[in-house]
This record gives C-alpha cells, sequence and structure tokens, in this order.
C-alpha cells in the first residue's frame, strides 16, 4: 500500500504541513498582538475571549460550509477555519500569562524608568512565555488534526487520503492518511516544546525564521492561482466520479494544449455545484435527473432519455448559464435495494411490495436521499411509505451495515459494484419516480466560450459507457483495489479513445 501511494502521501503530506504553517502563522499574529492589547482593557477582555471561545465550539463541517459561499473552495476556506479553531488558547494563554506576572517585578521596572513598551518586551513577555508557548502548541495540535477536514472542501492534505479510505472502505488507506496527521502532530509539538527552554530573544529570533521560511517556501506559492489555461475539474464522492473525471483529464490534456487539475471526491450535490457556481472548479460530471430535481426544482417531463438530457440542458442553460454536454449511454438511476434474506422471506420484487413490510424494514439511506425529491421524499409522496426504524448514513457505511444486519434496505446507484459484491436484490422502481440518470459533463458556459475545444474532447464519450460497463470499472475499483486513473485509462485505450 505504501509503495503504490508513496507519491500521493508525500504530496499530501506537504500541503498538510503548508496549510497547518499557514493557519498557525496568522493565529499567532492576531492573537499574541490582541491578547497584550487586553491585558490593558479589562473591561472587554473577557468578551473578546468569550468571543474567540464560542468561535471554536462552531462545528468544524458547519463553519466549512459557511465560508464556502464566501471564498469558494480550496485552501483560503479552509486556513480561515484552522486560524478561527486556533484563536482561543494562544489569546487566552497570552493574557493570562502577561497578567499573572508578579505586579512587584511590574513595579521594579516601572521603578528603573521603563516605559510600557520596554517593560512588556524586558520583563512582561518573557516571563509570559512560557505560558504562551503552552497555547501555541495547544493550538498546532488543534491545527493538524483538524486539518484533515480541509479535504473536504478540496484543500488537500492528509485528510484525502482518509476520506478515500472511508469511501472505499479500506482500513489500510485511512491508517495511512491519520498515523502520519499524528506523527506530525507531535513532531511539531516536540519542536515547540524545545522552543520553550530557549531564551526571550532566541525564541523570537526561531519564531521569526521559521515565518520567514514558511513565507517563503509554502505561502507564496499559494498566492499564485491557477495556470491560465489549467482547467480545474472534480468529482463527487465514490469511485465512478473519480474514474469519470481520470477519463475527461486524458481526452482534454491529448486533444488540446491545457492543462488539468483534478480534484476528485470533492464532495456531495450541493457542494460540487455551488463550487463549479462560484468558479472554483471549472467542470464536474453530473446526472440529467439530478440536474432536474435538485437544482431545477422541476419534474422529468417524462422517462425517455433523450427527453430528460433535453429538459436538463435547456433548463440549467436558461437558469444557471451552464452548459450540460453530450450525455453517456448508461443511465446510473436511484434505486432501493434489499439483503437477499428479507427479499426472499417477503418475496420482494418492487418498492409498492415494501408497503406492506413497513415495520419489518430497517432502512439505512444516505443524507443525500434521505432529502431529496427524488429520493425517500418522492417515496413517501409516490408510494404512500414511511419507514419507522430508519437511519442516515455516509455511502459505504450502509454497505458494511447491511452485511452486518443493522440494516436490511438501502438507496444504491444502478452501477454500485456493491450490489455485485454483497448479493443485493434490486426492487423494482414499478411507479416510475426516478428519472433517467444519465451522466455528462457539467460547466459554466464562459468556461466553453473560452476553450471551445473541450467541447469537442469530452463529446467522445458522448453515448459511451454502458451500465455493464460502469458497473465492472467500479467493481475494479472498489473491489480490486485498482486506481481510478488506470481503470479509465484502460476503457479509452479498449474503446479506441485514447492514442
Amino acid at each position: 500500500m505504501f509503495e503504490e501511494r508513496k507519491e500521493q502521501l508525500l504530496a499530501a503530506l506537504l500541503e498538510h504541513i503548508q496549510i497547518s504553517f499557514i493557519a498557525l502563522f496568522f493565529a499567532i499574529i492576531i492573537a499574541i498582538p490582541l491578547g497584550i492589547y487586553l491585558t490593558n482593557k479589562k473591561k472587554i477582555a473577557e468578551t473578546i475571549i468569550g468571543i474567540s471561545a464560542v468561535l471554536q465550539t462552531i462545528p468544524s463541517l458547519a463553519l466549512l460550509g459557511l465560508l464556502i459561499p464566501l471564498f469558494g473552495i480550496g485552501k483560503v476556506p479552509a486556513i480561515i477555519a484552522l486560524v478561527v479553531y486556533a484563536l482561543l488558547p494562544i489569546l487566552r494563554n497570552t493574557y493570562t500569562g502577561i497578567k499573572e506576572v508578579d505586579p512587584s517585578l511590574k513595579e521594579a521596572a516601572l521603578a528603573m524608568g521603563m516605559n510600557t513598551p520596554k517593560r512588556l518586551l524586558k520583563v512582561e513577555l518573557p516571563l509570559a512565555l512560557p505560558v504562551i508557548m503552552a497555547g501555541i502548541r495547544t493550538a498546532m495540535v488543534l491545527i493538524v488534526g483538524t486539518a484533515t477536514l480541509a479535504a473536504l472542501i478540496g484543500a488537500g492534505g492528509l485528510g484525502d487520503i482518509i476520506l478515500l479510505g472511508i469511501d472505499r472502505n479500506n482500513t489500510a488507506l485511512i491508517i495511512l492518511g491519520a498515523v502520519p496527521a499524528a506523527i506530525l502532530a507531535l513532531i511539531f509539538d516536540i519542536l515547540l516544546k524545545r522552543l520553550e527552554s530557549l531564551s526571550f530573544r532566541k525564541t523570537v529570533i526561531a519564531v521569526s525564521l521559521v515565518s520567514m521560511v514558511a513565507w517563503m517556501m509554502v505561502f507564496m506559492p499559494l498566492l499564485n492561482g491557477k495556470d491560465q489555461d489549467e482547467i480545474v475539474i472534480a468529482g463527487k464522492l465514490g469511485a465512478e466520479p473519480e474514474i469519470l473525471i481520470n477519463m475527461y483529464k486524458l481526452l482534454i490534456e491529448q486533444d488540446t494544449d491545457l492543462t488539468v487539475q483534478l480534484k476528485p471526491g470533492l464532495g456531495k450535490t450541493s457542494f460540487v455545484f455551488n463550487a463549479l457556481k462560484s468558479g472554483s472548479i471549472d467542470i464536474y460530471p453530473e446526472f440529467t435527473g439530478t440536474a432536474i430535481s435538485e437544482f431545477l426544482k422541476q419534474e422529468a417531463i417524462n422517462n425517455n432519455e433523450a427527453d430528460v438530457y433535453r429538459q436538463a440542458k435547456d433548463g440549467m442553460l436558461k437558469q444557471f448559464d451552464m452548459v450540460m454536454l453530450s450525455p453517456m449511454n448508461y443511465n446510473n438511476t436511484y434505486a432501493l435495494a434489499v439483503s437477499e434474506d428479507l427479499a426472499e422471506r417477503y418475496q420482494l420484487q418492487t418498492i409498492s411490495d415494501l408497503k406492506s413490510i413497513e415495520q419489518a424494514v430497517k432502512a439505512g439511506f444516505t443524507l443525500e436521499f434521505n432529502d431529496r425529491e427524488d429520493g425517500y421524499v418522492g417515496i413517501q409522496k409516490r408510494y404512500d411509505i414511511a419507514f419507522p426504524s430508519l437511519a442516515t448514513m455516509e455511502p459505504k457505511l450502509r454497505y458494511q451495515a447491511i452485511e452486518s444486519g443493522d440494516i436490511n434496505l438501502l438507496d444504491a446507484y444502478s452501477t454500485d459494484s456493491e450490489i455485485r459484491q454483497y448479493k443485493l436484490r434490486v426492487l423494482e422502481d414499478d411507479q416510475a419516480l426516478f428519472p433517467p440518470y444519465q451522466g455528462a459533463p457539467l460547466l459554466r458556459k464562459e468556461t466553453l466560450n473560452q476553450y471551445p475545444e473541450i467541447e469537442q474532447s469530452l463529446d467522445k464519450l458522448a453515448d459511451q459507457i454502458t451500465d455493464d460497463d460502469m458497473r465492472e470499472m467500479n467493481y475494479q475499483v472498489n473491489v480490486e483495489g485498482k486506481l481510478a486513473a488506470e481503470v479509465a485509462n484502460q476503457y479509452l485505450v479498449n474503446a479506441g479513445l485514447l492514442k
């Protein structure tokens, strides 16, 4: 596993260090001066520190979600969130450390003719340094641990590997990402502890040097935006989107002079769509049925694939100024799947059959399916079915849950490899709730105007990839452990689309 992923691990580790260094740097230059200022403003000190404490209680996912509309996705919102979480320990320890300096020493400094700035630098800060450094150490450990969540908004880092492991149900990948994060936190903690034993002057010099190095080697590269001729292609969570975006990359780079940056596993539907709207990404694969139900808030005009594609294409262009290019052949529609035991016991063939056994069903749905009109909300309305026992969970966890017997019904996609892996029975959508879901590249019109050659490259996938093809590719990645890039490349070569 390490040999196969060592380049990915090294890149993720460097990204993690970048994010952590920058977040700590800004947290220090904000919190320490503020802490010093508050030592002379007792009336507002507790209020300000209290506000920083409240900010730290905001759930990290919620904070990242709030920052996305303002700053898009990537490292900027991730660093802002980490700075917010790191402020409290540094601010509180700076304030406490200076306030607890022996008053007699302050009076002695005053008697020696020291003014306020000199007293601060010569007496108060040196004596408060151990307490301040303890706050910085706490903040650093907090930053390194929380930075793994930066992967959820495309900021990279070791969280990418951890999320990939969770998504693929691969314990080795989770460990490969988690252990270096823990070791990194310990190393930073040890280094900062060593600084505590230095004199105040040496500590200031050391911190200044580290800040300069961090600025030159870490921060400056992040100021450089993406290359003018670079396209950012993202995918939702899962093997299938990652396979597709690798195909997009291979075709675009073969046919054009553009370079492509991939952001696999960026998040769920609404998250990735908002990233496209904000310009943080340029392209991602979306499904016709999803575009109609989720973004356009419409019902499919019928179940004809061509009609549904035209409805989605016209609506996305009119409402969002986005272009949905030609769709692929396969239809990755929603489905309800049950364990073979439940299917045999009650002779289940259709979704309507569930109506008579609602009490026996233990459902496990993704949060997204549970809240969608073309998901559980629609099932309740069209089929008049409600499951008393229903749990929401992450996509991969529901397959583990059905294997262990914790649930016996789940939502699935028709091309999921796990249907084959776990020997599940897919129930017929006998009342035609789920519209066609053909995958197609979705991009802003301005992107296509700027790079019109993209359309010709991506249209090579039009009417390609059957349901069986997609299931097999998903199986190769999810079960056989092949890399998505390798599987994508092999398909394009076999189809004669890659030279």
